[in-house]
């Protein structure tokens, strides 16, 4: 019989906060529910897999892959006490939902300065982390057999062991709107993520600039090309590299990449076309090229004293890495300069919102993070700090007052991501075969131990 349920979530998790419940709901379902380490991070904390039911078909879900975005915390929690609560999630569909607290929680600790709250734009990317490109467990540069990351082969083994008929991928947007990424079509998903986005009031965004060269399967649903090597630029923008998304292609898996929104924007939604979008893609291009400028200059000047702070190499290969791209991106939008690559799709009102926010982005997470250097350096004598706190404020109104950006609340961002990830599990199981049950070793011999006491 179902139990009461854990209290709701008001705000992120913590990665402590995360083990404590997941061990929480275990001890309340011994013979439903189990906790395994599966692997340990660079700096040592669990990897754990929260498992549901006994079902032949396995369900994998990943939260946590970027350490910036938060909310696969709550969704991998609250879609254990669904499939606890609902036996049509498991015992019907002769389903186990497995379930990755977090897959880099040393990334993930790194933005508790601003996870608990209060939220706002501020806040967040003064206090933002992630990890440069190289360093981001779900990407494989150089191929699954050359996996460097603890993080990664441990997914990778996971993909193996449990052979999934569904992985999803648990991502937060920033600042715009809800979408998906399919390594193969869900019929009907778009629909379901449509009136999922219409009752919790979640933008969809119906052109993702990492989406601008990939099939569009329906309003903010898009298919992922296969995987083929790229330069640096191409793998965050048109190509689709080499991942853990396709790594379990060959069990026959579907991966679903569900995004949601922590602030949204109206405008994102905007399937109309605009009435001169050469001149909007002027003004993104032009001002990310400005912006980066600056910022290049910026660490130019206190490079000599912040390279010794306690992590700064964690801090500037992220900063070396957006400023990096930031040329190539603003050339590729830039109407006025020649085509050396592809040529830009027709674009959507929704299209150039999106452009926007990730030039924007690009700028205020770089800031951000040159912001930290200095604090840590606790010595400013380039003055940077007030230059990086006018930048940061002034980026941050243009989000609030010119793009609308507004504040979802946590409990709303959960509801939005464990709606749009059954309805997928709903749609894959229909046509799932039966497996093996070799996905759950020694059910229930492994005692269930809260992250925080490990």
């Amino acid at each position: 019989m179902w139990r009461c349920a854990l209290p709701p979530l008001l705000r992120y998790p913590t990665v402590d906060e995360l083990g404590a419940r997941a061990a929480a709901l275990v001890a309340r379902h011994p013979t439903d529910a189990r906790l395994r380490r599966a692997g340990t991070s660079r700096a040592g904390n669990p990897l754990w897999l929260l498992s549901v039911g006994h079902g032949s078909r396995q369900a994998l879900v990943v939260a946590g892959p970027h350490a910036n975005e938060p909310v696969g915390g709550g969704t991998v929690l609250r879609l254990a006490e669904r499939a606890l609560a609902d036996p049509r999630l498991t015992v019907g569909a002769d389903a186990t939902w497995n379930l990755l607290l977090c897959l880099d929680p040393d990334g993930l600790r790194r933005n508790e300065g601003w996870l608990r709250g209060p939220y706002s734009l501020g806040r967040y990317f003064r206090n933002f982390f992630r990890p440069g490109f190289g360093e981001q467990p779900e990407w494989l540069p150089d191929g699954a057999d050359a996996a460097a990351l603890p993080e990664t082969r441990t997914l990778l083994a996971l993909q193996d062991e449990l052979r999934p008929f569904l992985q999803c991928s648990l991502h937060g947007v920033d600042v715009g709107g809800g979408f998906v990424e399919l390594t193969r079509d869900l019929p009907g998903l778009a629909r379901r993520v449509a009136d999922t986005a219409a009752l919790l009031r979640i933008p969809r965004e119906v052109g993702p600039y990492d989406t601008l060269y990939w099939p569009c399967l329906g309003p903010a649903v898009y298919r992922i090309p296969p995987p083929r090597r790229g330069d640096l630029a191409a793998a965050i923008t048109e190509a689709a590299v080499e991942s853990t998304w396709y790594h379990p292609h060959r069990h026959g898996t579907v991966t679903a990449v569900v995004e949601s929104p922590m602030w949204g924007v109206a405008a994102v939604e905007d399937a109309g076309a605009p009435a001169d979008a050469a001149a909007v893609l002027r003004t993104v291009s032009h001002t990310l090229r400005r912006d980066a400028r600056l910022l290049e200059d910026v660490l130019a000047r206190i490079r000599p004293y912040v390279s010794a702070a306690p992590d700064a190499a964690r801090l500037l290969a992220p900063v070396e890495d957006y400023l990096l791209v930031c040329p190539g991106l603003a050339d590729a939008w830039d109407p006025d300069v020649p085509d050396g690559g592809r040529p830009m799709p027709p674009l959507s009102t929704g299209h150039l919102t999106a452009l926007r926010i990730a030039g924007r982005r690009l700028a205020l997470r770089t800031a951000g993070l040159l912001h930290q250097l200095v604090i840590r350096a606790g010595t400013d004598p380039a003055g940077a700090l007030p230059e990086l706190d006018r930048l940061i404020d002034l980026w941050c109104a243009d989000y609030r007052d010119g793009c609308g950006a507004r504040w979802i609340p946590v409990p709303r961002q959960i509801e939005y991501q464990s709606r749009v990830v059954l309805s997928a599990f709903e749609l894959a199981v229909r046509d799932a075969p039966a497996r093996s049950r070799s996905g759950e070793p020694g059910w229930g011999s492994e005692a269930a131990v809260p992250m925080h006491r490990e």
